[in-house]
C-alpha cells in the first residue's frame, strides 16, 4: 500500500545517532592512520595529530574547567599522550583512549584545586555545578590510593570508564589475564578498605 509507513525507514532521531556515530568512526579512523604513521616514524602526521587532538582536549576541559586550569590540563593530558604514543593499538577507536586520558587530568586538576583552592579565585566556571561530582570523584581517589597503582588503573578504566578488558589492556601495557586479576585484588581491597 502506498499510504502505509515503510518500518525499514528510520526515524529522524535514529538517523541523527547514526550519522554522529559515522561521523566520530571517520575521526577515529584519521587519528588512528595519523597514529600509525608517527608511530612509523612520520612526524608531519604526528604534528597534523596533535594539533587536531589539542583541541578536542582543549573544549573537553573548557567546559569543565576554568581557563587557565583547561590549559594546564590539555597541556598535561597531550604529554600524557605522548609518553604512552608507542603503546597505543591503532585498530579500536582512539576517542574512548582520549576520553579516558581527558578525565584523570580533569579529576588531577579538581584534586590539586581543592589542596589549594585558592588558585581558582574568583573565576566563574562557565558550567553547571560539578561539586558532587567532583566530590565523588575525590572520594574513589582517595579509595583508590589505597591499591597497587596498576590496579587502580584498570579499575578506572574497565569499572568506571566502561572500557573492555582488551581496551584497558592496550591503555595500561598490562596484558588482559593480568588487567583481570589486578581489578579483582584491587576491588577487594578496596572492599575491606571500606569496611574497616
Amino acid at each position: 500500500m502506498s499510504g502505509s509507513l515503510d518500518k525499514s525507514t528510520p526515524s529522524s532521531s535514529v538517523k541523527v545517532e547514526a550519522d554522529r556515530a559515522t561521523g566520530m568512526s571517520a575521526v577515529d579512523d584519521r587519528w588512528n592512520a595519523l597514529m600509525t604513521a608517527a608511530q612509523n616514524g612520520d612526524d608531519r602526521a604526528y604534528e597534523q595529530l596533535m594539533g587536531e587532538v589539542s583541541q578536542w582536549f582543549s573544549r573537553y576541559f573548557h567546559k569543565r574547567l576554568p581557563p587557565a586550569a583547561a590549559e594546564d590540563a590539555t597541556q598535561d593530558a597531550l604529554l600524557a599522550m605522548h609518553v604512552h604514543k608507542h603503546k597505543y593499538q591503532a585498530n579500536a577507536p582512539m576517542t574512548p583512549w582520549l576520553k579516558t586520558i581527558a578525565r584523570f587530568k580533569w579529576i588531577d586538576q579538581l584534586r590539586g584545586h581543592v589542596r589549594s583552592p585558592e588558585s581558582l579565585g574568583e573565576t566563574d566556571i562557565p558550567v553547571a555545578d560539578h561539586g558532587p561530582a567532583a566530590r565523588a570523584a575525590i572520594l574513589l581517589e582517595t579509595l583508590l590510593s589505597e591499591v597497587k597503582p596498576a590496579q587502580a588503573q584498570v579499575i578506572k578504566l574497565v569499572r568506571l570508564h566502561g572500557a573492555t578488558v582488551e581496551e584497558a589492556s592496550n591503555v595500561s601495557g598490562q596484558s588482559p589475564s593480568l588487567v583481570k586479576v589486578n581489578i579483582h585484588r584491587g576491588l577487594k581491597r578496596i572492599g575491606q578498605t571500606i569496611s574497616d
